[in-house]
């Protein structure tokens, strides 16, 4: 199975039984509300598809208990009642439902389900992902009863009460139909005759036709010449309406139909009912007529071809898994024994009263300097005894490697217009610790590996016991050494923080063998763009390349290859062998692989200096992994961070929490192979406040990343612009598998036309024809699970 959960309350001693059932209740969201302790008795078994889709069987005595799925947005829940009757209440209205009955709401809508007597239900729990290509508008209004006595729904309520019976015994593949089924079959009962309110209005009356010709395809995917035109005509429309339609939900008949063709092909290719069956076969079923064309089509939307992804046997898949970044999701992984969320923190890391543990180091002299006090004026800081310098260096009680958390002490506490001298690592100098960390004694403190154990113990967000892959206590699900946090002074959720990068300088080597000299690495690996679309042999490599970052005065600042050598197994100090490059800080042995000298001849890249990763801490309770950026900002991997830049971010949390990390010495838009050139350095910031109340123009609301340098503004996008919240329980995970260039590229150009029309007051119209004109959108990054597209917007095209 993919995912299941098992539980009775038979298992429990008596006075025990209540906790334990609602307890187990609380992992699927269900909140147990009334129960007779002396009678109770619950048993409850959970089946959870490959589509995310759960299944719930309840069995219980006389009780109440709330369906709450508020905290995964998106997402359908449906509940039917198998034996018994019960009292549904909403805020409202209250229903009573009745042997066979089903009601279905929207998970941002709680319901209690009340039984006077014993008991038997289904609840299904449907994730955005799995309705998110048949349901286009949501359907509005409170809980709906979905009539059970005629029709599809008659079909569809057989269909999961057998489906119930079966459910402690079905596999992942006897559930494949199900899977496919279940979308077709939910939507069209809760449109079949179902009221013009229920629906929302002329709005809803549209979705309930566009449901309708979705419906059409699904028949026809197989009939390859299939088109608009023909369905336009079945339903009594125009071909520029049916058209106008799709473009409502921002798509196109070509589009859906071709997506809706690919998913048939993908689950055709693993099911075991069509295991003798060729791919031409396969594909020319669904309505592809051209070999070259469908396998194009396939990897661009699920990043393998058609053949590969064919040839993973379930031993395999979790080896696919594996290169997929991000933590697996919950039905896909080992559940850890005994630590929760925060292991692998002490107690003296997680945020208390005291103080920071890093006293400020005052230097009036440094706050009073000509150009400090220029961008203090120009921002509005007061300048004067006030302001203070602090130097935060980097070492393993003031940085943490691979994940933010909102529960982490401060190493540094600051007021508004403070400046900062911080040191940020690289996580990749153990590609070449002979140039990158020997003679270091910062850079040893944080990298310190040995057999006896390590400086920092945790390096990402997963579990300390690394029970989900076995790769290292915190699974590498985050891999960014983070200098940090800094705690600002009355940040509160609302406000911005403004961060000022005044300068950032490349950190020399500490070995004297190349004393003033400067390295970074670049790492084309696994999570890159590039993995799963190589020419030449051998496919599916890791190279890592070592770059010399020359910052001499009188010429431009540039990097050169200096060597490039194939990944191969290292075995890390505590014993563990590392196949592929995926957990960070692994020292690499040079004894253990070929370098190759002979790279990139005649090549200089012009460095621009920047940090990969600036953010807040999220208001999420748990670590975050570090690589997947959001509102709160992160790993931006955006270029334009560098020296001059100000930086605003959306404060979540009391005191903001800042870190800094991931500095580059250089990265091009999309960051594609994986990695930048990655390169420890030393940076002076300046940190602002700005109170929501103080607020105007551009800023006000602002709930995203925004980038300002001296000539252009910087609209960050992307897939998911608020994963933690967007993605629900799994999200961490799912960030991974969801993300796309088209989402991105839609999210800035609603940020974009947002700044426009508050920042320069122009009107909808405008700022659209101003965005296609003469505002340029490039992708950040492909590589970060959640993608990112940006808007430049030059200033120069403001005459005032």
């Amino acid at each position: 199975m993919v995912g299941s959960l098992r539980f009775t309350t038979n298992a429990y001693p008596k006075e025990q039984r209540r906790d334990a059932w609602g307890f187990a209740l609380k992992r699927l969201s269900l909140t147990l509300a009334e129960a007779d302790d002396a009678t109770l008795y619950g048993e409850l078994i959970q089946f959870r598809s490959s589509t995310g889709i759960d299944f719930i069987r309840i069995t219980g005595t006389p009780q109440s208990w709330t369906i709450d799925f508020r905290e995964q947005p998106g997402s359908y829940w449906l509940a039917m009642i198998l034996d018994g009757t019960a009292t549904i209440r909403e805020a409202q209205q209250t229903l009573r439902l009745l042997d066979g009955e089903i009601i279905c709401g929207r998970g941002d809508r709680a319901a209690n389900l009340s039984f006077t007597g014993d008991n038997r239900s289904l609840v299904v729990r449907v994730p955005q992902s799995v309705l998110s290509m048949r349901l286009k508008t949501p359907i509005a209004g409170e809980p709906r009863m979905i009539a059970t006595d005629s029709g599809t729904a008659r079909v569809f309520s057989g269909m999961l009460r057998s489906l119930a019976d079966v459910l402690p015994d079905i596999s992942t593949d006897q559930a494949r139909p199900v899977e496919l089924a279940f979308p077709e079959f939910l939507v069209t009962s809760l449109l079949d005759n179902a009221p013009v309110k229920a629906l929302g209005g002329a709005a809803g009356m549209r979705a309930a036709l566009l449901e309708r010709i979705f419906q059409t395809i699904e028949i026809r995917l197989s009939d390859p010449e299939l088109n608009y035109q023909q369905v336009a005509a079945e339903h009594g429309i125009s071909s520029r309406y049916l058209q106008k339609l799709f473009e409502s939900i921002n798509d196109s008949f070509g589009h859906y139909v071709k997506v809706r063709r690919l998913e048939r092909c993908r689950l055709d290719l693993r099911s075991p009912l069509h295991v003798q069956k060729s791919i031409s076969d396969i594909l020319f079923e669904w309505g592809f007529n051209d070999s070259a064309s469908f396998s194009r089509a396939f990897r661009e939307q699920y990043g393998i071809s058609p053949r590969e992804y064919r040839k993973a046997r379930d031993s395999e898949e979790e080896e696919v898994t594996l290169l997929r970044r991000g933590r697996p999701a919950r039905g896909e992984r080992v559940p850890a024994r005994v630590h929760d969320d925060a292991a692998g923190i002490s107690e003296a890391d997680l945020e208390t009263d005291g103080e920071p543990e890093i006293e400020p180091e005052i230097d009036g002299e440094s706050g009073a300097s000509a150009a400090s006090s220029a961008l203090m004026a120009s921002g509005g800081v007061q300048s004067g005894p006030s302001v203070r310098h602090h130097h935060l260096p980097a070492s393993p009680e003031t940085i943490h490697w691979g994940f933010l958390s909102r529960s982490l002490k401060p190493v540094l506490q600051v007021r508004s217009g403070d400046f900062v001298t911080i040191e940020t690592l690289t996580h990749h100098a153990n590609d070449d610790p002979e140039r990158m960390v020997e003679g270091d004694a910062g850079v040893e403190s944080v990298y310190r590996w040995d057999e006896t154990g390590k400086a920092v113990e945790r390096r990402g967000a997963g579990p300390i016991d690394a029970s989900a892959f076995g790769r290292g206590p915190g699974e590498g699900f985050g891999v960014h050494i983070c200098t940090g946090p800094i705690a600002v002074d009355g940040a509160e959720p609302g406000d911005l923080i403004e961060v000022r990068v005044l300068d950032l300088a490349p950190r020399p080597s500490g070995n004297p063998r190349f004393a003033g000299k400067c390295f970074g690495s670049n790492a084309a690996t696994y999570w890159g763009f590039h993995y799963h679309d190589l020419l030449t042999e051998p496919k599916q490599r890791e190279v890592i390349t070592i770059y010399e970052v020359e910052t001499a005065a009188g010429r431009m600042p540039t990097a050169h290859a200096v060597y490039s050598f194939r990944w191969t197994e290292q075995v890390d100090p505590s014993g563990i062998r590392h196949a592929r490059y995926d957990y960070p800080g692994v020292p690499v042995d040079p004894a253990t692989t070929e370098r190759n000298y002979d790279v990139l001849r005649n090549v200089e890249i012009p460095i621009r200096p920047h940090f990969g990763f600036i953010g807040l801490a999220p208001a999420y309770n748990g670590l975050v992994d570090s690589v997947p950026p959001a509102a709160f900002g992160g790993n931006l991997d955006n270029w334009r961070t560098g020296p001059g830049s100000r930086i605003f971010l959306p404060v979540q949390v009391s005191g903001g929490l800042l870190s800094l990390g991931d500095p580059h010495a250089s990265q091009g838009d999309s960051e594609l192979c994986g990695t930048a050139i990655e390169c420890s350095m030393n940076a002076l910031i300046q940190i602002v406040h700005h109170r929501a109340s103080t607020l105007v123009d551009q800023f006000r609301d602002l709930d995203y990343p925004l980038i300002e340098t001296e000539t252009e503004w910087v609209v960050m996008g992307f897939s998911h612009p608020d994963y933690l919240k967007e993605l629900g329980e799994d999200a961490q995970s799912e960030v991974y598998k969801q993300s796309s260039v088209d989402a991105a590229m839609r999210d800035a150009f609603r940020k974009a036309r947002r700044f426009l029309m508050t920042a320069k007051r122009l009107s909808e119209d405008e700022a659209i024809s101003l965005l296609s004109v003469g505002v340029d959108f490039g992708v950040s990054q492909v590589v970060n699970g959640n993608w990112g597209v940006h808007a430049i917007i030059r200033k120069s095209l403001f005459t005032s």
